[in-house]
């Protein structure tokens, strides 16, 4: 893409609004507009992100096993009312009616929607296990929406359910999901500890959140430091499923809500390791809590029928977009996981006009886009500063700085975002360390 014909509005100025990174970096990069509080447009460069961050949590959960589709935003109220969820939920839902006065709501989660479309259509044990899981847009009506997407009123989730037998079965489902979070987390880059949580208004008696850690997290955790280092398990058995939960929920990790600090104090106190976490996936299985009060039933092997046993896992998208800006960032702006970048790297043609300088950046621009790194031109005629501030402030993983003194030369400046490091190389080696660099990544 050549930066003359792309949309990318930046804010030179920070909006007094925008108290952590993320908001004030996805503001000013041109990635988001607020519309109306907690409510955001998603512009082009953030939408190019997002929609990476959603494939990667799309690929992990195909690979579990999950089976993609997808609900309305607008849910029935009767649904929540056959479950008793209607009244509880409080006035974070938006309740709406429509010219046929029907109640409705703009669904915040989807346990009582997907319960009731699963006994439709689902009567023996036969047909279990499922999971079943869309990415759809949310809105709760936070009190305060702040943060920008962090808490934002309508955010994009991922979320799965699973359907099955029994307890035994239902666990092993929630193992495979645990797994599947570590995975996805591990590709975007991330270090994701998951913590036993409390299960909230979704119910159940086993629960995990995945938080990051970050000096913004809203939440105090406590966990051993050994968690944060752990690799991403990758492909897993389903034998050996047990076994990495177990591995990971051994070593001490709760949020403030559940910590317990005598526990806490037996952990090595070399060890130990308090920080603030922001949350970005929760799990939760809650057995029959909604196929009870909506008989969603199913005949056993031995004839008689039972409630289908059920767990839910959601992953927060657009909050990972914020997530990963708070883990990767400084003081210049973004720094982009090579995994969800929104372009492979940036080309900054130092001096537009120059027959060499264009000749140059137009053979680099159409060998990267060739190899498939997406490269970002920029090929507007701006000061070199402004182009250097622009660039690290979106966050490309790497810059290729071309100008008539290099060439002269014959060679071209090479950037890592990440490090700062800075080399010159032929224009030849540039192209195929860049290349190199994204071999493997997913």
């Amino acid at each position: 893409m050549r930066l003359s014909r792309y949309f990318l509005p930046l804010l030179k100025e920070t909006p007094s609004d925008a108290t952590i990174a993320s908001h004030r970096y996805m503001l000013r990069a041109g990635m988001v507009k607020q519309d109306s509080a907690g409510i955001y447009i998603w512009l082009p460069l953030g939408f190019k992100v997002l929609k990476k961050i959603e494939q990667i949590v799309r690929e992990e959960q195909d690979k579990a096993g999950a089976i993609e589709m997808l609900m309305p935003t607008i849910q029935s109220a009767n649904h929540w009312k056959e479950t008793g969820r209607y009244d509880a939920y409080g006035p974070e839902m938006l309740r709406i009616k429509d010219r046929g006065d029907r109640e409705l709501l703009y669904g915040p989660t989807n346990e009582d929607m997907i319960t009731d479309m699963f006994r439709t259509y689902v009567r023996s044990y036969k047909d279990l296990p499922q999971c079943l899981y869309h990415i759809q847009w949310k809105f709760r009506d936070e009190r305060r929406p702040r943060f920008g997407v962090m808490r934002g009123r309508e955010f994009l989730m991922k979320d799965a359910y699973s359907f099955d037998i029994d307890a035994e079965a239902a666990r092993q489902a929630y193992y495979r999901q645990f797994v599947a979070y570590l995975n996805t987390f591990g590709r975007l880059g991330l270090k994701a500890v998951p913590m036993r949580a409390d299960t909230g208004p979704i119910g159940g008696d086993l629960s995990h959140e995945f938080l990051i850690l970050a000096e913004t997290g809203e939440s105090e955790v406590f966990c051993h430091r050994d968690l944060v280092d752990m690799p991403a398990p990758g492909a897993v058995g389903d034998s050996d499923l047990l076994s990495v939960f177990e591995e990971r929920t051994a070593l001490y990790a709760a949020t403030d809500e559940m910590h317990d600090a005598d526990e806490f104090a037996k952990v090595p106190a070399d060890k130990q390791l308090s920080a603030r976490g922001i949350e970005v996936g929760h799990i939760f299985y809650f057995g029959d809590k909604y196929s009870a009060p909506m008989n969603a039933q199913v005949q056993g092997p031995d004839g008689k029928t039972t409630n289908i046993h059920m767990g839910s896992y959601g992953v927060g998208v657009s909050r990972l977009v914020g997530g990963i800006i708070e883990a990767s960032h400084d003081d210049n702006g973004i720094v982009w996981p090579k995994s969800v970048t929104p372009f492979g790297a940036g080309i900054i043609n130092l001096k537009v006009g120059d027959e060499a300088a264009d000749a140059a950046c137009e053979d680099l621009y159409g060998k990267l886009s060739a190899a498939g790194i997406d490269p970002l031109y920029d090929d507007k005629n701006d000061r070199g500063g402004q182009k250097f501030a622009r660039m690290d402030l979106i966050g490309l993983p790497y810059q290729l700085v071309i100008g008539p003194r290099g060439l002269k030369e014959g060679v071209v400046e090479v950037k890592t975002r990440a490090t700062g490091e800075k080399q010159n190389m032929t224009p030849e080696a540039a192209v195929n360390f860049i290349i190199s660099e994204y071999e493997g990544v997913a």
